[in-house]
């Protein structure tokens, strides 16, 4: 039988078939067809060919509209003239795209030539076969791209230029990676050995654990944002290693700058364990936090190979550094933190984000919820 509106089948030998468009003669529909193993290699296989097909059917109507210019043409077009309206660093997260994903696949193709059926199968190849190691981008970065897709298209219609009514895709059929969250046991002999072998960078990871600071929130954090009297953290500023726009030789460099969004502008309390250590190595307030110099920092790339090194040290299965904020956040849920507040603490832009990754009720809550009927009911007389 076959998946609805895949035509792919599983026949009798065992067998995969998927069955595609070839051409059209006289009136006819000619097929072609692809063998597999598994339904997936089969679905995979057909996805490659129809989206090389879709580009040749329209370099092969590029002659239709000459005058038209192509995508990249208003693409860089429109980056320029965006220069004042974004940071710099959402620029080259835009240029990387447009490199990375977009251009290859649209640059050479007139705007008035995409439709809806090649921006689809443009979003089942970002999905499938994203990506540097080819296995699908997640959700949220196919977004993006379509996102910026679609900003492009809009601003060549606003200057005149032709462009094709086109409805996006908003669902994306990508189950998220499960979050890495320290086990209680990993999570003591972690702080155990933090506390054994402390020192400024052991410190900032001890930090994270307890407020779910960003890395990059970490790398730029000046010891005058820390308040030992008041007990609170100040976070307003962040560290990335950005592209270089425009430019030869070197390819990156570190940029310090305002957060991301206004709601990751934030005022944390810190709790008691840490008011502890940070009283013992306080230095200067207009020095980096991991340094204690004015003018040397910490960069985040170098923050995680450190890092990486305690939790080998510890005997602790590899994470990435956002594990302390997935940790942290996990923790609050359990100890009973209401969304609000949790989420302030996060810098999460709404509850809702807070609420879809962290908050996942066990049996046992659900449970325990449910027996308050029996309570209720009870003091009813039933």
């Amino acid at each position: 039988m076959a998946r609805t509106g895949e035509n792919i089948y599983k026949r009798k030998d065992g067998r995969w078939e998927g069955r595609y468009i070839k051409g059209h003669s006289q009136e006819k529909t000619q097929y072609g067809y692809i063998y597999g193993r598994s339904y997936q290699d089969v679905k995979q296989r057909l996805i490659k060919l129809k989206a090389g097909q879709e580009v040749q059917h329209t370099l092969s109507f590029r002659g239709k509209s000459r005058n038209a210019p192509c995508f990249s043409q208003i693409a860089q077009e429109w980056l320029g003239r965006s220069q004042g309206n974004f940071k710099e660093s959402t620029l080259v997260k835009y240029q990387n795209m447009l490199n990375g994903y977009i251009l290859p696949k649209f640059g050479n193709i007139t705007l008035d030539s995409i439709d809806r059926n090649m921006v689809c199968h443009y979003t089942e190849w970002l999905t499938t076969f994203g990506g540097r190691k080819k296995t699908g981008l997640s959700a949220k970065t196919v977004s993006d791209n379509l996102s910026l897709l679609k900003s492009i298209l809009n601003y060549a219609q606003e200057n005149g230029i032709k462009v094709n009514e086109i409805s996006f895709p908003r669902s994306f059929h990508r189950h998220p990676k499960p979050l890495r969250v320290f086990q209680e046991s990993e999570f003591r002999v972690l702080c155990g050995y933090l506390k054994d072998h402390m020192c400024p960078s052991n410190l900032g990871i001890m930090l994270c654990l307890f407020t779910g600071i960003r890395v990059g929130e970490l790398c730029a954090l000046c010891w005058g944002d820390i308040s030992i009297p008041d007990k609170t953290l100040y976070v307003h500023r962040t560290m990335q290693r950005l592209g270089i726009l425009g430019r030869e030789g070197t390819k990156t460099k570190i940029l310090i700058s305002d957060p991301k969004s206004d709601c990751s502008r934030r005022l944390i309390p810190l709790p008691k364990v840490l008011i502890d250590e940070l009283s013992v190595i306080r230095q200067p307030p207009d020095t980096f936090f991991l340094t204690g110099s004015p003018t040397k920092f910490t960069e985040p790339r170098t923050m995680q190979n450190r890092f990486k090194a305690v939790l080998k040290s510890c005997g602790i299965k590899d994470a990435n550094f956002h594990a302390l904020r997935h940790t942290f956040a996990t923790r609050c849920v359990e100890l009973g933190f209401d969304v609000k507040s949790l989420s302030e603490i996060l810098g999460h832009a709404n509850i809702n984000i807070t609420l879809n990754r962290y908050v996942h009720p066990t049996m046992e809550q659900k449970r325990k919820y449910m027996d308050k009927l029996d309570q209720m009911a009870g003091l009813m007389g039933l």
